[in-house]
Order: structure tokens, then C-alpha cells, then sequence
């Protein structure tokens, strides 16, 4: 720091002391001065430096919040780049691998199509060559040996050209024609036998066994063909219709193999089941003749007059029926009858006896003349089961109600239908009646066990439907009819509409 001079000149002859002391204090006044100055300028060099350093900093600060802002920027776009190089990679190389599979496999079908294609062209070549030796040798032998008829499919009927025929059951077959006859699905070679055209689980399984001969029911061309009673269900061959296998007279089922019908004296056979009940003399029908007439007494249509019922062989009956010159399309099936001529009838008077082998023997038969009224007797072929008889007993009280009531002439259709009626109807009652009303007018065992049997309860429901679908002009018709009658109105107001009706 440079000093300068504060001092004027001056004329004037001045203390030397004094001078040196104003000198003095002018001097510590400017160095006091000075001082103070250099504090302050230091002071702000001092402040200036700080705020300097400060502002430095902060922009220090600022310059690395910056700068790592920047980077980390950076950084996102460098793995935003790297993600997006790896994935442009990853899909090259995946379009890559693609294109050289798919050029792979199209290689490959073109490979396999150029050796299919050179195969079928040898293929070509050998037949053609061989079928060329075969016309050769054809030709050669020819007038030799004439060529051999077409194989003509037994099943469709049509030429078996391609492939190798089945030879079954007596002819030839493409495979896909020799079909089960149950399933209808193809039978294979090693399944074929002597059976038929059946799976051998389809033959034992489904097919039916013959009620009478215990064997399965052969097949045929057409498939499986077998009769079947429409009630009872059986089945069996349709060769037992006629080869002298036995029929129950009773309910129409044929004799199994084992068991021995019963044959009745008039060549008549009954099964060991209606055997049970069966009715077989005049005296056997005495209770069911008043059960009868107590039937009809509960239905207000009381029958006083007394007359025999009788229980005669079916020679006896048929004979009585051309007496009594009944037109032949009034009985289907006669086994009943209702008499008003008068005739020598020859009854049973006691049934047979049961002997060796299911034989009948030591029957007892009397002849004695009926007459003295409109009705002389009614007729019963004998031997049939006790719900047989009582309802072939209703059905011709009903004509002998209808000839002591002076109805002689009625309408055939609506006389016979009537009369279906109430046989119809003590039918109904069976199922409904005391065992011990059964046990009083028949010899059956079920009766004696003091309860019906279950073959017993399916016989009256027989009876019922063979009335029910009769197929006759007169018996079925007129039942139905006045059936239909009756359940529209009363039994008593049917009468009154049907008696004045005339034929």
C-alpha cells in the first residue's frame, strides 16, 4: 500500500515539536482509518468468499443432481435399447428357426412325394407287366380253360371284386356284409360258428330260449324268427306249431320238454298246472252251479227254473250241438251248451282217476233224457280248471235266463255279446272272492292252502283278455259292443234296450 503526503507547505516558522506531534496524531488518525477500512474490505472479501463458496456449491450440487439425472436417463435408454436389441434378437432368431422348419418340412413332403410318385410308377410298371403275363397266359389258355364266374356277395348281392371273401355259413360275403343279426355290426372270421351270424356275447345274451325245447332259437337268412303267445309271453321255434307238441286245452301254452301233459279222454290235453283245479264230473259242478246262481241272484236276473248242469266228453257236445241244429258260426270253440230240446245226454258221472305217466283212467259215464222246459240243461265239456268252467257256466245261465224270459229270436251278435258279458263279469268277481268260495266248488290245491295261487291269479286274467280280443264277428264283436253298452248306462238298462230286439 503506497503512503502519500498530507503535509502543505508553509511559510510560516513553526515549532519544531509541535510539528512532530500533530504529525504524529495524523498519523495514527489515517493508520486507525486505514485499519478500519482494511477490516471492512476484508470483512466483505471474507462474506464475498463465502457467498462464492456457497453459490459454488449449489451449483456443484445442482451440476451433480444434474448430472446423475443424466445418467440415469441414460441408463433407462441403454436398457430400454438392450430389451429391445434382445427381444429384435430373440424374434429373428425364432423367424429364423421357423423358416428353416418349415423349409425342412416342405423339403421333406417334396421328398416324400418325388419317392411316393417313383414308387407308384414302379408299382405301375410290375402290374402292368404282370397283367400282362396273366392276358398272355389267359390268352394262351383260353380255349382250355374257360374263365371262372364272377364271387357274387350272398349279403348284398353284388360282385366281390377288391379284397378276400368270407366263406360262411354256405356262401361268400364281403366282410362288411356277414353282420351280426342282432347288432348288426360285422362279424369277424374267427368269430364265425355253427350258431348262426351272431357275435358269440350277442347269442348269449339276447337271444331268446324256447319255452319248449330249452334250446336257443335257430336263426335264419331273415334273422331270428319266433312265435310268442300274445298273453303268457312264451316263446318258442315256430316248428312246435306243427309237430304234434302238446297244447293245453285250457290256457293255449305248449308242453315243455320234461314235463308230461295230461291227455282227457277225448284227446284233449291239460297242463299240470290247470290239472290243479280242474273240474272233472258233474258232481265236482254242483257248488259251482249255486255260486253261479247266486251271481246272477245279485244282479236282480234271479233263475228259478231248475235244470241239471251236466259235464260231458267233447263227443257228448257235439253231438248235443247238431241236435239242437245250431248255425256254425254260433260257436267258435264250443264248450258249453245251452239245451232246450229234448235229448238223451250222456254225462260223467265220475271222473277219472290219475294213473301211470299223467294217464286218466276208470272214468264212469250215465245217459239220461232232458226235457220238460225251454231249458232242458246246460252242457260243460269237463276237465278244464274251475274258473274255466264257472265262466263258461255264467256265459250260458245267461242264455238260459234269456230263453225262460221268453227271448228266443234275439239278435245273434247281441245275445252272444250279453252272455261274453256276464261271464265277463263272474271273471271280475274271482278276483275278489273268498278262498273258501274257490275250495267249496273245486278240487284245487292252491284252494286248500288257503290262498290263490299266483298262476291262478295270471288264469283269470287270461280268460278276461281272451274274451276282451276276440276276434269273432259274434262272440268278440257282440261283447264289445254290449260291453261298451253296459258301462255306459247299467246291466238293467241294456237289458231293457237289447231284449226287444229281435233277430
Amino acid at each position: 500500500m503506497g503512503w502519500f503526503s498530507c503535509f502543505t507547505p508553509s511559510t510560516k516558522q513553526d515549532d519544531p515539536s509541535e510539528d512532530h506531534y500533530k504529525t504524529a496524531i495524523k498519523i495514527s488518525r489515517h493508520e486507525k482509518e486505514d485499519g478500519i477500512v482494511r477490516q471492512k474490505r476484508e470483512k466483505d472479501e471474507q462474506v464475498a468468499i463465502e457467498r462464492a463458496t456457497e453459490e459454488s456449491l449449489k451449483q456443484l450440487e445442482k451440476e451433480e443432481a444434474e448430472r446423475r439425472l443424466q445418467e440415469s436417463k441414460e441408463e433407462s435408454k441403454r436398457e430400454k435399447v438392450d430389451d429391445d436389441d434382445d427381444d429384435q434378437v430373440d424374434t429373428e432368431q425364432n423367424d429364423m428357426n421357423r423358416a428353416t422348419e418349415e423349409s425342412l418340412k416342405s423339403f421333406e413332403k417334396e421328398e416324400e412325394k418325388r419317392i411316393r410318385l417313383e414308387e407308384s410308377k414302379e408299382e405301375g410298371k410290375r402290374k402292368q407287366v404282370e397283367e400282362d403275363k396273366v392276358q398272355i397266359k389267359h390268352s394262351k389258355d383260353e380255349k382250355v380253360n374257360p374263365p371262372s364266374p364272377p364271387m357274387i356277395c350272398n349279403g348284398c348281392k353284388s360282385e366281390i371284386k377288391d379284397g378276400l371273401p368270407v366263406n360262411a355259413f354256405g356262401g361268400l360275403w364281403h366282410p362288411q356284409c356277414l353282420c351280426c343279426l342282432y347288432c348288426h355290426k360285422p362279424i369277424a372270421e374267427d368269430e364265425i360258428t355253427k350258431r348262426g351270424k351272431f357275435h358269440r356275447p350277442c347269442y348269449r345274451e339276447h337271444l331268446c330260449t324256447c319255452c319248449v325245447c330249452q334250446k336257443k332259437i335257430p336263426s335264419t337268412e331273415e334273422g331270428i324268427q319266433f312265435c310268442e303267445h300274445p298273453f303268457w309271453k312264451e316263446k318258442y321255434c315256430p316248428c312246435h306249431e306243427g309237430d304234434g307238441t302238446a297244447k293245453c286245452c285250457s290256457c293255449e301254452r305248449l308242453e315243455p320238454k320234461g314235463t308230461n301233459f295230461v291227455m282227457l279222454g277225448d284227446d284233449r290235453w291239460l297242463c299240470l298246472q290247470c290239472m290243479e283245479s280242474s273240474v272233472m264230473d258233474t258232481d265236482e259242478c254242483i257248488d259251482l252251479h249255486f255260486e253261479i246262481r247266486e251271481f246272477f241272484d245279485g244282479l236282480f236276473l234271479t233263475i228259478k227254473k231248475e235244470f241239471p248242469v251236466l259235464l260231458v266228453e267233447k263227443q257228448a257236445l257235439n253231438k248235443a250241438e247238431q241236435e239242437e241244429k245250431i248255425d256254425s258260426h254260433h260257436a267258435v270253440v264250443t264248450r258249453g251248451l245251452c239245451l232246450s230240446e229234448v235229448q238223451n245226454v250222456t254225462s260223467v258221472k265220475e271222473g277219472p282217476k290219475m294213473g301211470p305217466n299223467n294217464k286218466l283212467t276208470d272214468m264212469v259215464t250215465e245217459t239220461q233224457v232232458v226235457s220238460g222246459c225251454p231249458v232242458t240243461a246246460i252242457l260243460i265239456i269237463y276237465g278244464l280248471p274251475r274258473l274255466l268252467t264257472g265262466y263258461i257256466l255264467a256265459h250260458e245261465m245267461m242264455h238260459a235266463y234269456l230263453r225262460l224270459n221268453g227271448c228266443n229270436n234275439l239278435n245273434n251278435v247281441l245275445e252272444e255279446g250279453i252272455c261274453q258279458v256276464l261271464g265277463h263279469m263272474w271273471l271280475e268277481t274271482q278276483r275278489y272272492a273268498p278262498i273258501d268260495v274257490a275250495a267249496a266248488s273245486s278240487s284245487s290245491n292252491a284252494s286248500k292252502k288257503g290262498e290263490w295261487s299266483e298262476f291262478e291269479k295270471k288264469l283269470v286274467e287270461f280268460y278276461k283278455n281272451e274274451i276282451e280280443t276276440n276276434e269273432s264277428a259274434v262272440y268278440g264283436e257282440g261283447f264289445r259292443k254290449v260291453n261298451h253298452m253296459v258301462s255306459s248306462s247299467s246291466l238293467q238298462e241294456t237289458l231293457k234296450e237289447i231284449l226287444p230286439r229281435r233277430g
